[in-house]
């Protein structure tokens, strides 16, 4: 088995839908972030055998392939758009550590892009009726939850004080790393830091709008818009520092409590020698539950801030999980982990050693 190596990783900022990268397409949002990894591995185009891309809220197509061409790679790199939701990101970069090791691929652009402002409206045309214009396709053939988090929050007794904390604890290692988030994030525009990332006071946190049960727009991620790209080589190829890529797992639980999934997963791949866990928080209940689960030591869990801090791009997530990863340990010689939790009941998870 050959071994498969990240040595780029870089995104955009993370911006809520509406604002900073609302009018930029897919592609042009991704594009800069591919040339800008390349340019960073000095590896170049023609090298490139294919990019992987997540997206789950698009208007379907291809958007890898368009992402693969505006950023002036070679026609023959085809591109391949998944979907997974909210894993996606994490998942492609799966797929590209798949074919490195199997020798089917030398070199693989792999993640995510999504763009909650430019969502198009999902509509069913039935034969026999007026169009129907949905909001979210089934995640389960029962009804499900949509991840339901009062529901995992009220089962394992975390309060809303305790989600509250977190959120607050994310925004302020978010604040205090803005200089060192610099390093990871391709400017598209005027905005140098994530825009959402702000000094939450505890007077602020208590008067948060509520969004349902326990969730409050704060301790809840915004939605957002963002691109992220690592590049995944074959050893022989390693230019730079890079982290070694150990396991990645992703396994289905209950769909019914989606924020529970990556739990196992992250069993799968083992915690006790860590020095960073990268764990989503779509939902600071999602996260508490996590690492309260797995014993991950909270100390270790989303150094520089997570998703609270910065917003949920979707297709995006998992793959900025990982960026976060490489920039923090490439060429120290420690492990880390990213995991996150998919509707439908699907955790993935990733361990890289630098």
């Amino acid at each position: 088995m050959i071994d498969a190596h990240i040595i780029a990783a870089r995104r955009t900022i993370v911006a809520p839908k509406g604002g900073a990268l609302s009018t930029l397409s897919l592609h042009d949002m991704a594009a800069p972030v591919i040339r800008a990894a390349l340019d960073d591995a000095m590896i170049g185009p023609h090298q490139v055998d294919e990019v992987i891309l997540s997206n789950a809220i698009g208007g379907g197509g291809n958007p890898a392939r368009l992402a693969a061409l505006a950023a002036g790679l070679p026609e023959h790199v085809a591109g391949l758009t998944i979907d997974r939701q909210c894993a996606g990101g994490l998942d492609a970069i799966g797929m590209g550590l798949a074919m490195v090791r199997s020798g089917l691929a030398k070199v693989v652009v792999a993640g995510g892009l999504e763009s909650h402002s430019r969502r198009p409206i999902r509509m069913a045309v039935p034969i026999d009726g007026p169009p129907v214009a949905y909001d979210r396709p089934p995640f389960s053939p029962w009804p499900d939850r949509d991840p339901d988090l009062p529901v995992a929050a009220d089962a394992l007794n975390i309060p809303r004080e305790r989600q509250d904390v977190w959120a607050m604890d994310s925004h302020d290692k978010a604040m205090n790393s803005r200089t060192a988030l610099r390093f990871e994030i391709v400017p598209l525009g005027a905005e140098l830091d994530d825009p959402f990332t702000r000094d939450l006071s505890p007077r602020l946190v208590a008067r948060a709008p509520v969004v349902t049960g326990q969730l409050t727009a704060v301790n809840t991620a915004v939605a957002a818009d963002a691109a992220a790209v690592i590049v995944i080589v074959a050893a022989d190829l390693i230019t730079r520092a890079s982290v070694r890529i150990d396991k990645y797992v992703s396994i289905g639980g209950d769909p019914a409590q989606p924020a529970l999934a990556p739990i196992e997963a992250i069993n799968r791949l083992g915690t006790h020698d860590i020095a960073q866990a990268e764990i989503m928080e779509a939902y600071a209940a999602q996260c508490i539950a996590t690492v309260d689960a797995t014993g991950i030591d909270p100390k270790i869990v989303n150094p520089k801030g997570g998703a609270l801090a910065r917003g949920h791009p979707i297709g995006a997530s998992g793959a900025i999980l990982a960026v976060r990863l490489f920039h923090d340990l490439a060429g120290t010689g420690k492990s880390g982990i990213a995991a996150i939790a998919a509707a439908g009941g699907i955790g993935s998870a990733l361990r890289v050693t630098g």
